[in-house]
């Protein structure tokens, strides 16, 4: 089944603990603080399989997870990483963030990969935090929190030619008639409902990847028929061959239609090369009409060509016409993939009273909670240190708070003490 967009949730690793030991041996008077850190979470990586070529397998699964780190161990050993996940997209797929609608990455070659979440770092162990001064810590860290994001994926199909045209006028049997692909062919209107790749070879050297648009009509810039779900496939291609239907009563207006309907959807659309052919040559009375129409396309400068895809007539002159085409148009600048990032300050925060507590909500200020142990005296003064040098601790009291207050960080619910001035 054909699907060109999805919607996921992606989560990396979290961090592992870092482990709060002793070594303990025989003989050893007061080994001293060995506690190793944690492994560090496993990342999220999109990586261009070519062989796909839907969003299919989206379909079924949303939520996608890496592996956690694993915790610490005593005498220093630290947790084993955990391993990143990648999930294999087709080329031709762009990445949003679903909230924002950011571009985070557009992937479009084989090779390509980008990291979108990193794995949380591992806790340090207590071994860490020892120093000539505080030689025995009773301290160590939780695994940072892994990355989160709601992504919405976007599959425009990569061809170097787009067949365009009117239903019925005889796009997939052109397709059918110059590659293995094998769509589906029928004698009435919208016969595709998804766009059909093929790989044509013009001879030893030269090859084209053509691309079978839905039949478009007036209106599929908003949504009329089939065309506002597959415009977008023909942002990607370089060429246009535009096929006019034989049995039309009037094939000038219904040129004239399509190309309406790629500017107003794309103005850029209507700015790429087109090759436009008059198909379905083998019925009775077209010599004629083909004449006829010539002379009127001329008129408004535009070359039309002739062929037949029952009786593969001139099909490969239509295709070697595409290829000057594509061959003149100048090779586009490389531009550096977009990659994600926040985008904000992650020492930031702000803190407002709440019905019945203090709200305190910040990036660095939520990952320090995290990776607190609460049931350990010295990581909780740790955590009051980290929020006077962030000047929260300024900000709640000028917020007016008093002792047996609570404030909420994250998931943590704490209550205010005047003894230290912070958190007990």
């Amino acid at each position: 089944m054909f699907v060109d967009e999805a919607e996921i949730h992606v989560r990396s690793g979290k961090g592992g603990d870092g482990m709060m030991h002793f070594r303990k041996e025989k003989f050893v008077n007061r080994g001293g603080p060995d506690g190793g850190d944690g492994g560090r979470g496993g990342d999220i990586v999109f990586a261009v399989n070519p062989n796909m070529n839907t969003l299919y397998r989206f379909q079924h699964n949303r939520t996608y997870a890496a592996e956690d780190g694993k915790n610490g161990g005593s005498t220093n050993k630290t947790g084993r990483s955990g391993a990143a996940l990648i999930i294999e997209v087709p080329p031709g797929t762009i990445v949003h963030e679903r909230e924002t609608g950011r571009i985070l990455a557009d992937l479009t070659e084989k090779g390509q990969s980008v990291v979108l979440c990193k794995g949380g770092r591992g806790g340090r162990g207590n071994a860490r935090f020892a120093s000539s001064r505080h030689q025995a810590p009773r301290m160590a860290e939780r695994g940072e929190p892994g990355q989160e994001l709601d992504i919405r994926l976007e599959l425009k199909l990569i061809a170097d030619v787009g067949i365009i045209g009117m239903p019925n006028a005889g796009k997939s049997s052109l397709l059918a008639a110059v590659t293995n692909a094998k769509p589906k062919i029928a004698d009435y209107p919208f016969t595709t409902l998804v766009p059909n790749l093929g790989v044509c070879l013009l001879d030893k050297e030269v090859t084209l990847v053509l691309a079978d648009i839905p039949g478009l009509i007036e209106g599929a810039h908003l949504g009329v028929g089939l065309g506002d779900a597959f415009l977008r496939h023909i942002q990607r291609t370089k060429v246009l061959v535009h096929l006019l239907d034989g049995n039309s009563t009037d094939a000038m207006a219904d040129y004239s239609q399509i190309n309406s309907e790629l500017s107003l959807f794309d103005p850029r659309l209507g700015e790429k090369p087109q090759v436009v052919v008059l198909n379905k040559m083998d019925l009775p009375g077209m010599e004629e009409k083909y004449r006829v129409l010539k002379e009127q396309f001329k008129a408004i400068d535009v070359a039309l060509l002739s062929c037949s895809t029952l009786q593969k007539k001139n099909l490969r002159e239509v295709l070697w016409r595409a290829h000057e085409l594509l061959a003149a148009i100048p090779a586009a600048p490389t531009e550096e993939m977009p990659l994600y990032t926040a985008g904000v300050d992650e020492k930031a925060f702000f803190v407002e009273r709440g019905e019945d507590a203090f709200i305190v909500r910040g990036i660095a200020i939520e990952r320090a909670a995290a990776m607190t142990y609460w049931d350990n005296y010295e990581s909780i003064r740790r955590f009051q240190r980290i929020l006077q040098a962030l000047g929260i601790t300024e900000a709640l009291r000028e917020e007016g708070i008093v002792e047996g207050d609570t404030v909420e960080i994250g998931e943590y619910e704490l209550t205010w003490t005047e003894e230290f001035g912070d958190y007990e």
